[in-house]
């Protein structure tokens, strides 16, 4: 059982999508877990072949747990295997709509023991319904969510020495850019302001490395790539916080398409495992919640989060006079043991400087 964040303690694994015997590669999708904040895909990190199957649907089980047994990888020139027949109980496997999947989560259905009547057999809403016996009330999703988030957050303000800068970022220039860009585009393809702040913050990344990575058994360990966790709340309540993987390297349009998939799946069901266990650094956005000033705590392993509050307009004296222009204010929450206040100053400069020639980002 992966650990999908540092609030994880368990997950139910809620289906698998192997059997013993199939091939795998890296990446593949596994099976699917529930956490206390979504049903996440697990994926594989090796190539191979699936054993035994240790845990079964609607089990339970501490993080760390072994789920599965994997093969070394099949001999690429082996004859293709005969078929036998499939066992119980990977023989009721079927297809499942997203919904279907949720539900029967939700009610402590194991899929394999749903007969679906869809296309091809495939689980349908009313199949699980069917199938749910009276059983005692299952815990609130909502509620599960919060005590989990309240354990991270405890943990990091417990084990880790924060400290917070704060700086106003004149993003008049910025705004003025956008406008002009996405004047020229269709609407659905229209480029949010808070895309400009994530890619600021990634390239900043890249530029001071110390605030990209982990700490871990007692030292700063780099993150291998800019992988920035975005703060997205969920319609049940709480939040959860996916990777943009490679963040620093995605132009504006495809940093857009993949916040907006990112959102979506994280909202709907379909995150995989990789986005909750690789997030380097953390950005938080509450400007559309009309808050002016986020401060954040870092979710460990990661040494820093960085914060938004809405844009506003503000008086601005620049070049001896006075006027209003559209700012922000930047927070970073960062680890003490990894980096200090003026190494985080220098951050945040960066994170300015970037916003100033959006043009270049």
């Amino acid at each position: 059982m992966p650990s999908l964040g540092a609030d994880m303690t368990s997950g139910k694994l809620v289906s698998w999508h192997v059997k013993p015997g199939d091939v795998v590669k890296r990446g593949d999708i596994v099976a699917t877990v529930d956490t206390s904040k979504a049903e996440i895909d697990v994926e594989i990190f090796e190539d191979g072949t699936i054993g035994e199957l240790l845990v079964a649907e609607g089990e339970r089980v501490p993080v760390g747990s072994v789920l599965a047994t994997v093969n070394g990888a099949p001999q690429a020139a082996a004859e293709p295997a005969p078929v036998e027949p499939v066992p119980a109980p990977a023989a009721e496997r079927r297809p499942a709509s997203p919904l279907a999947r949720r539900t029967a989560a939700d009610l402590g259905v194991p899929l394999g023991q749903v007969t679906g009547s869809g296309p091809g057999g495939a689980i349908l809403v009313r199949d699980v319904g069917a199938s749910a016996a009276p059983s005692e009330p299952q815990p609130d999703r909502a509620l599960s969510m919060r005590e989990a988030i309240a354990a991270a957050m405890a943990r990091s303000k417990r084990e880790i020495p924060h400290y917070y800068l704060g700086t106003t970022i004149d993003m008049e220039a910025a705004l003025t850019w956008l406008s002009e860009q996405n004047a020229q585009r269709p609407v659905a393809e229209r480029v949010l302001p808070a895309v400009l702040m994530l890619k600021a913050v990634a390239i900043a990344c890249r530029e001071l490395p110390a605030f990209n990575g982990y700490w871990v058994e007692g030292a700063f360990r780099p993150g291998t790539g800019v992988h920035l966790g975005v703060a997205i709340s969920l319609r049940t309540g709480g939040l959860v916080a996916p990777a943009i993987h490679d963040a620093d390297r995605l132009d504006l349009d495809a940093l857009m398409a993949a916040l907006r998939d990112l959102v979506r799946r994280a909202r709907s069901g379909g995150l995989r495992s990789s986005e909750l266990t690789d997030p380097t650094v953390t950005v938080t956005n509450l400007g559309d919640g009309g808050v002016p000033t986020v401060y954040g705590v870092i979710y460990p392993p990661q040494v820093a989060l960085v914060g938004f509050g809405s844009i506003s307009e503000r008086p601005w004296a620049a070049g001896g006079m006075l006027g209003a222009r559209r700012a922000v204010d930047t927070t970073l929450a960062a680890d003490h043991r990894a980096t200090d206040g003026m190494s985080g100053a220098s951050f945040l400069k960066a994170v300015d400087r970037l916003l100033q020639t959006p043009e270049q980002l």
